[in-house]
């Protein structure tokens, strides 16, 4: 029979989910709920064995949502109650620094994850609803939170703490805890494995370019820096977030544009970056403007090549060397422009481009650099799904290295 762990993402007002098999590490199901409490009706969408069922009513909460999941589930497939679940895993953004591994859910950690969402506003308050509603439908089975902050817990003090007034930043839990830990992880694991080199002194960088992007260098496979920050916003510059930004804009926009704080947060987390300047979130639209002679477009572009490339140096530099460079997440996987051009910035050093492998499109990983090249450049697809389910299952099994344990 086959074993499987249900993967939720629960958004303010959507829900990402995915039925993973532990075995093959294949997704067996997935699915969205989207406009979750707004008042035109919702849109969920169920895949499974290549089969797309969609339909639209109003959902009014995440509690209405899951439940029609566990419903679709039910009538479409996989049946859950015969799919072998073992654990439903739960992605949280932040742990602070509460968690540096995964929990369970219980009474306790629900509160501790709702409290950390003055930390996370836009995110751990959603998942942690989630988590409760699951918790409640399916009592017979293990939740736990899974942290994108976990993997950057043991940064450097030099990397983590901000120059900012010692009593402020203790009194209010401000550092840099960072973002999309799920993902450097699971990467950075196999970089070894795809470049022919042992993981013990390997210097890497992961590049996770998406909507959301970020960076992190790694020695011998942990973290020393990365690109995120207290929230996500911090860093690159992303499909509609800022990315590194002088704070005293803020200041400047209250004083002269009199925007409030949320307006100053919808304005830097959704409504900047690539949608910002072009109007457009997806690359691909982003590459057909820049083909038209669209002078914003190509700036834009600039802009993100040029933040990559300076992310690079920094960490190159921080590390005393350079053995990879690795591309995932949705850009960093299928966009051989960008790849190209971040590249082509570092010849220089010696770094060179294979172009006809950089030009493939593939869903294995790959080194993309040439033979002779200085530094080993690839391609290894990220999968926080299956990262996030087999840690599940490990504290479903083994409990937290909280003392909890499912069932007691």
């Amino acid at each position: 029979m086959a074993r499987t762990v249900l993967v939720i993402n629960s958004g303010s007002s959507s829900i990402k989910y995915q039925l993973v098999d532990l075995e093959t590490g294949e997704g067996l199901a997935s699915g969205l709920v989207e406009k979750i409490g707004e008042p035109v009706d919702g849109h969920y969408k169920h895949e499974y064995q290549g089969q797309k069922h969609e339909m639209e009513e109003p959902i009014n909460n995440h509690e209405t949502g899951l439940k029609r999941v566990l419903g679709l589930f039910k009538e479409y497939g996989p049946d859950l109650n015969e799919s072998g679940i073992v654990a439903v895993g739960h992605r949280v953004v932040q742990g602070g620094s509460i968690f540096p591994k995964p929990a369970l859910v219980t009474d306790q950690t629900l509160a501790q994850v709702k409290d950390l969402a003055v930390l996370a506003p836009l995110h751990n308050g959603p998942e942690a609803e989630g988590a409760q509603v699951m918790r409640e439908l399916l009592p017979d089975t293990p939740q736990v939170f899974v942290f994108d902050s976990s993997f950057f817990t043991d940064l450097p003090a030099k990397a983590s703490t901000y120059a900012l007034n010692k009593d402020i930043a203790e009194q209010y839990h401000i550092r840099r805890y960072g973002a999309h830990g799920t993902s450097h992880e699971f990467v950075g694991k196999l970089v070894p494995e795809v470049v022919g080199k042992p993981a013990e002194g390997l210097k890497q960088i992961v590049l996770h370019i998406g909507n959301g992007a970020s960076a992190s260098a790694q020695v011998s496979g942990k973290p020393i820096e990365t690109s995120m920050g207290l929230t996500p916003l911090e860093g690159l510059m992303m499909g509609s977030r800022t990315g590194d930004i002088d704070p005293a804009v803020a200041f400047h926009l209250m004083r002269n544009a009199h925007m409030s704080v949320d307006e100053l947060d919808d304005l830097f987390n959704k409504r900047s970056g690539m949608m910002g300047m072009t109007g457009f979130g997806d690359m691909r639209e982003v590459h057909r403007e820049i083909a038209e002679g669209n002078k914003d477009a190509k700036l834009a572009l600039d802009i993100y090549v040029h933040r990559i490339v300076a992310y690079i140096g920094n960490y190159t530099a921080q590390m005393g060397g350079l053995d990879v460079i690795t591309f995932t997440a949705g850009v960093g996987e299928n966009d051989e422009i960008v790849r190209a051009r971040v590249i082509e910035q570092l010849a220089p050093f010696g770094v060179k481009l294979n172009l006809e492998e950089n030009d493939i499109r593939s869903k294995e990983a790959r080194i993309i650099s040439t033979p002779d090249s200085s530094v080993t450049v690839c391609i290894v697809p990220t999968n926080e799904e299956l990262s996030i389910a087999r840690q599940s299952e490990v504290i479903a099994r083994e409990g937290d290295s909280y003392g909890n344990k499912f069932g007691k």
